[in-house]
């Protein structure tokens, strides 16, 4: 391990503890009985079609990149799946540096370079982030009269903010609203983006040149590489084809926080519906920040505080049930790939650790490389 990951990896813990302790401090009463009692009634079917929901989402991903290799050579799904699921599981295992093992993967399963497969990558992350806003955003605001209702929502005191009095689901209207108007300009950056990246490189480069000339250089190489790694979409049709995956992937992810959150089927938890369910999606994402190998952490506890502070009411015994919940949602959601991965990483004879290290390898070559490109194009004739 290096020093800049074992420093990342020191401080991440050393929040997660904080958090940790927090929440020690809090539930200092904690009934292990009420908790192992809730987790092993849980309707194991339930959990098996979380599972499976979160194994389709795999293959939804497989989809949508084989559509943003459409401009340089024509993929098949069938031999993207196998990169995609050892991907996630590397992601699952190492963490942060697991994620370049699935661009790394891809390209060598197409005979694509590595910095072609980062900017496919990129890519879906823009989708993906897009996908996510809309649906937490209609989700909100299309059932803000069911979700102002919550425990955590009716309960909580009015804030005074800006000379304006606002309601808990009042402010979470607000953020919500300024997310989507974010992502929504965000988009609009990117279309002109693609539309002419030299050009916009340009305008990065002097806007930001203002500070240090440096940074300026930096900004321009960075944007000119996305502009270009924006080329991955094909047309039009095969936007709205990645746009509708890229929901259609994020609707799976919710329905199978659901049917984690009905396998408690003699709780409270088994009345929730989707618009709820939603919102422990997005506290597992957000949560997903601040995440450890294999132990997680920032998601469970993102996930636990939502169940105990806005969706279950205050009552002895809730405690234990969010808890139990919130790390089941993390094993279903997040590690039962692993399995999986491991046992098509065995089949296609890879090493997680081997490729994990030579996919970081070649990521660092391909950033060298745009910046020796970039040092030319400013060198003068």
């Amino acid at each position: 391990m290096n020093k800049k990951r074992l420093i990342i990896t020191v401080l991440v813990l050393g929040v997660l503890g904080f958090l940790v302790y927090l929440q020690v401090r809090t539930w200092k009463r904690f009934d292990w009985h009420h908790f192992w009692m809730a987790t092993g009634n849980t309707n194991k079917f339930d959990l098996l079609a979380g599972v499976a929901l979160v194994w389709v989402d795999y293959y939804l991903r497989a989809l949508r990149w084989k559509i943003m290799l459409r401009p340089v050579c024509e993929a098949r799904t069938a031999d993207l799946v196998a990169p995609t699921v050892i991907g996630f599981t590397g992601l699952a295992l190492l963490g942060r540096p697991g994620e370049f093992i699935r661009p790394y993967l891809i390209g060598r399963k197409v005979n694509l370079s590595i910095s072609s497969q980062l900017a496919v990558w990129a890519v879906e992350r823009i989708f993906d982030a897009g996908a996510f806003t809309l649906v937490m955003a209609i989700n909100i605001l299309g059932f803000r009269h069911e979700l102002r209702r919550l425990p955590g929502f009716a309960h909580a005191p009015t804030r005074h903010f800006l000379g304006i009095d606002f309601t808990a689901f009042g402010l979470f209207e607000v953020f919500s609203i300024g997310v989507l108007m974010w992502v929504a300009f965000a988009g609009f950056v990117a279309f002109r983006v693609r539309s002419n990246p030299a050009r916009a490189a340009k305008l990065f480069g002097r806007i930001f040149g203002i500070f240090s000339p440096k940074l300026g250089a930096t900004v321009a190489k960075r944007v000119h590489a996305f502009g270009e790694g924006l080329n991955t979409i094909k047309d039009f049709k095969s936007f709205l084809q990645i746009a509708g995956l890229s929901l259609l992937i994020w609707v799976f992810i919710g329905l199978a926080y659901m049917a984690v959150v009905h396998a408690y089927s003699i709780h409270r938890l088994a009345n929730l519906r989707l618009y709820h369910v939603l919102l422990l999606t997005a506290a597992s994402v957000a949560g997903g920040t601040l995440q450890l190998p294999v132990v997680g952490g920032g998601s469970q506890l993102a996930t636990i505080g939502m169940l105990k502070g806005v969706l279950l009411p205050d009552r002895p015994g809730m405690t234990e049930i969010a808890i139990s919940c919130g790390i089941m949602l993390w094993l279903v959601t997040f590690m039962s790939v692993v399995p999986l991965g491991l046992a098509i990483a065995r089949t296609e004879h890879v090493s997680i650790m081997k490729i994990e290290k030579e996919s970081l390898e070649q990521e660092k070559k391909a950033m060298d490389e745009e910046d020796i490109g970039a040092s030319e194009t400013q060198a003068p004739d």
